[in-house]
Parts: structure tokens; C-alpha cells; sequence
């Protein structure tokens, strides 16, 4: 008996000529809704990230207040990532059938909640469910803006759009070095919890009153409609796409027969083990390694992710650049990739320069770098789902893989520290190799950017 299959998405671009032809871009704020839905996308990102961070900036301020050992710390900082990746493989689902608007207002209630409440703790044990809740509030936030782009924008156009909302991540964590140190230096630690978690309700408010569906009455002009949709916006699932009756749904676990889809994996959780030891580790190492006080770490901790929003811009300007100048979307969307995670491999060298100054350089560059590759790992869920009903799962399969990373990575380097009597010299050169070997997987294990073909079983 014939396996049958299910074809690509009909709203997908089959050949260079569809993602780069079609309607002339619409001018005028009225038909660049798209422009909107992604801003709001980047602040939800952006406070995603400085909630996550808060905890990071306070963890010297709150160890003898809490009796926080350092074989704790690490421990602490883990356990964000345990349900944040263990969430993203419903959240994707989740995403998918009840949309984005509405999951990503429950996971932001959700976080936001639980940070006003880290303020409130008095002990390890409470820390601790208090990392694991934050984890689980904010793990549809990265699936559901992926979602958000896949349906807003055009394939030319959804590089630099996820570069957008993805610089929230670099956003948040270059505002969470001045506001919370500041707020720490003025009323303390458990007062920069509670006003970045109040933050985070007003936004998910203003999430709810402004983000719209495209598909909605008011959601897009019909300039904007054709200029979307002809160049691929994956805006809704077409009469095209449905599984005839007699045909078995494709199950979510046929996700993983494909070779592409553990490249995605290995090689976002290369990248972001190098990008959570700045959002984890990076603190401390200017502290402990470097001899920065709390003014200087309010002031330069933020330059790496200053550096790192213009990579990322520029990333996803690159990488649609290539499609429009009739790249194929395999060709642009690994070339950034690859380039991105090499360069990124700099961070090893921070700890051959006895400069602060020049250890700060390189490992800004390297978080540029891998700024840089992630608006093209932001767009490969969209790239390659098969049909809009696989857009967040994937982009929740991938995430899952490369938060497994926050998990080991922040282990990983409180281990090594111990070991080495407190020297980052083994992180720093772990986090370069790890580079290598993702520029590698994006380069050899990821196999043509286009929509998978599943069997159903």
C-alpha cells in the first residue's frame, strides 16, 4: 500500500521567481500594518529578556541575603531553562491551534506574575520554583512570534523581520544592565523584580488591545494582502492544504524523520550555549574575572548587546538582500548562517588579552556574530514547514533543542569554574568550539531551506 503524502504549502514560494516577483511593496503606514505586529513582537521580546536577566544582574547582590552558596548559583540559573525548553515543545503546538495572540498574552501573564513574586522570596528552595515557573510563562513567547512573522511578511521580507523581534532578546539584555543595576543601587534587589514584572503586565495589555490576526477584518488593506500573500506569507491555511478525509493526519512526531530538522536543532543549541553564557554568566564574569565594580558593569555589561542589535539588523537585511538578488532562499539563508557562527568563535580569544577593554571587544563581536546568524535560525521554521499548521511546532522544536543548552551551559560553566578555582578560561574556550561545530551543522547537516515533504504514517 502507497504511503501517501502531504505536499508542500501551497502559500509557499516554489521557486526563486514566486519569492522574489509579485506586487510592488505597499507604501504608507496604513498598508505596513506587518511593520507594527512585529514591533509589538520585539517589546514582548524585549521585557521577555529583561525579566530573565533581572535574575542574573541580582544573584551577587542576593547571595548573602538568601545564603546562596556558589555550587548553588549555577543550579539557580539553570533552572529557568529546564521548563523553558521542556514548554516549547507544547507551546509550538498550543501556538499553532489557538494562535499566537493568545498564547503569548497567557505566557506573559504568567511571567510577569512570577517576577514580582521572585521579589518576595526567602530562600533557596523558593528561588528555585520561582525559576521554574518563570521558565514555563515564557517559553510560548519565542514560537509565537516566529508564528507572528510567518504570517505578517513575505519570504523576501521575513529575515529582516525576525530580526526585528529577535533583537528584543539583545534589547532586553542591554536595558537590563543600567535599569537593574540602578534599581538595585536605589531600593535593592527585590525592587528591580518587582518593577521589571510590573512592566511585563503592561505590556501583555498593551499586547491584547493592539496585536491583530492577519486574517481579521481590520488586520491587513488589500494592497497589503496581495503584497504578502504572492510573496509567501504563510497568512492562513488554504482549502488546498486540508488532509483529504481518507488520508491520515500527519503526526507531530514526523517532524523528526528529517534530517534538516535535527540540523536546526544541534545547531541552535550550539548558538544559543554561547549566547545564554551572556545572559546567564556574563555578569559575573566581568565582576569576578575582570575587577568591574557596579558602575562599570551597568555601563559597559551593556555594549555587547548594543553591538549585537546592529548584527542582528544586519543579518536579516543580508540575508533578504541575497533572495532579492536572486539567491536561492538554501544559499542566503545558510551563507548568513555559517558566516555568523564562525565569526562568533572569537569569544575563545578573550582569554588570551590581559585588556578588559580589548576581552570586552572580541566578545562583542562574537555576540554580533551570533546575533547575526539568529534572524536566519528565526526564519527557518517558517522556511521549511510543510504546511502554516507546522510554523510554531517547528520553531518549538528547535527552540526546545537549543534551551537545552541554558540548561547545560549554565551548569556546564559553574562546574568548570569550580574546577578550575574560578577561572573562565575553560568556558570561554568550550563556548568557541561550540561555534565551530554549529557553523558546521548549519553547513552540512541542514540540507536544502525549502518546505519538508511528510509522510503520513
Amino acid at each position: 500500500m502507497k504511503t501517501p503524502r502531504v505536499a508542500p504549502a501551497t502559500d509557499t514560494p516554489s521557486s526563486q521567481d514566486e519569492a522574489t516577483t509579485g506586487p510592488p511593496r505597499p507604501r504608507g503606514l496604513r498598508h505596513n500594518t506587518r511593520w507594527l505586529m512585529v514591533f509589538l513582537c520585539f517589546l514582548g521580546m524585549t521585557v521577555n529578556y529583561v525579566d530573565r536577566a533581572t535574575i542574573s544582574i541580582s544573584l551577587p547582590y542576593m547571595t548573602d541575603d538568601l545564603h546562596i552558596g556558589p555550587e548553588w548559583q549555577g543550579v539557580i540559573l539553570s533552572m529557568f531553562f529546564v521548563t523553558y525548553a521542556l514548554g516549547q515543545l507544547p507551546a509550538g503546538a498550543l501556538i499553532d491551534r489557538y494562535g499566537e495572540k493568545r498564547m503569548f498574552a497567557i505566557g506573559g501573564l504568567l511571567w510577569s506574575l512570577v517576577t514580582v513574586g521572585t521579589g518576595f522570596v526567602r530562600g533557596i528552595g523558593t528561588l528555585l520554583f520561582a525559576r521554574l515557573a518563570l521558565g514555563a510563562g515564557e517559553a510560548p513567547a519565542y514560537p509565537s512570534c516566529a508564528k507572528s512573522v510567518s504570517r505578517w511578511f513575505p519570504a523576501r521580507e521575513r529575515a529582516l523581520a525576525n530580526s526585528v523581534w529577535d533583537n528584543g532578546a539583545r534589547a532586553g539584555t542591554a536595558v537590563a544592565a543600567p535599569v537593574v543595576t540602578a534599581l538595585i543601587a536605589w531600593q535593592g534587589w527585590r525592587m528591580a523584580f518587582w518593577v521589571t514584572g510590573a512592566v511585563a503586565l503592561l505590556w501583555v495589555a498593551l499586547w491584547l488591545k493592539t496585536y491583530r490576526e492577519p486574517t481579521a477584518r481590520d488586520g491587513l488593506s488589500a494592497e497589503e494582502r496581495a503584497y504578502v500573500t504572492a510573496g509567501g506569507a504563510r497568512l492562513e491555511e488554504s482549502p488546498a492544504e486540508e488532509t483529504a478525509p481518507e488520508e491520515p493526519a500527519v503526526r507531530w512526531r514526523d517532524l523528526f524523520r528529517h534530517r534538516t530538522v535535527w540540523g536546526m536543532m544541534i545547531g541552535f543549541f550550539c548558538l544559543n550555549y554561547v549566547i545564554y553564557f551572556f545572559i546567564t554568566w556574563f555578569p559575573s564574569y566581568l565582576v569576578d574575572a575582570r575587577g568591574f565594580d557596579l558602575l562599570k558593569l551597568g555601563f559597559y555589561g551593556a555594549l555587547p548587546g548594543v553591538v549585537a542589535i546592529a548584527g542582528s539588523l544586519l543579518g536579516g537585511w543580508t540575508s533578504d538582500t541575497l533572495l532579492r538578488r536572486g539567491w536561492s532562499v538554501t544559499r542566503a539563508r545558510k551563507t548568513c548562517l555559517v558566516c555568523g557562527m564562525l565569526f562568533s568563535s572569537v569569544i575563545a580569544f578573550a582569554v588570551l588579552v590581559p585588556s578588559a577593554m580589548w576581552a570586552l571587544a572580541l566578545l562583542s563581536v562574537s555576540y554580533a556574530s551570533l546575533a547575526f546568524s539568529a534572524a536566519s535560525v528565526a526564519s527557518l521554521p517558517a522556511d521549511v514547514a510543510p504546511t502554516p499548521r507546522h510554523v510554531a511546532s517547528l520553531g518549538g522544536i528547535q527552540n526546545f533543542a537549543s534551551n537545552l543548552a541554558g540548561v547545560l551551559g549554565s551548569t556546564t560553566t559553574g562546574l568548570l569554574l569550580g574546577f578550575f578555582h574560578h577561572s573562565f578560561v575553560a568556558p570561554l574556550m568550550l563556548s568557541g568550539a561550540l561555534c565551530v561545530v554549529g557553523a558546521l551543522t548549519y553547513g552540512l547537516v541542514v540540507q536544502r531551506v525549502e518546505p519538508l515533504r511528510l509522510s503520513a504514517a
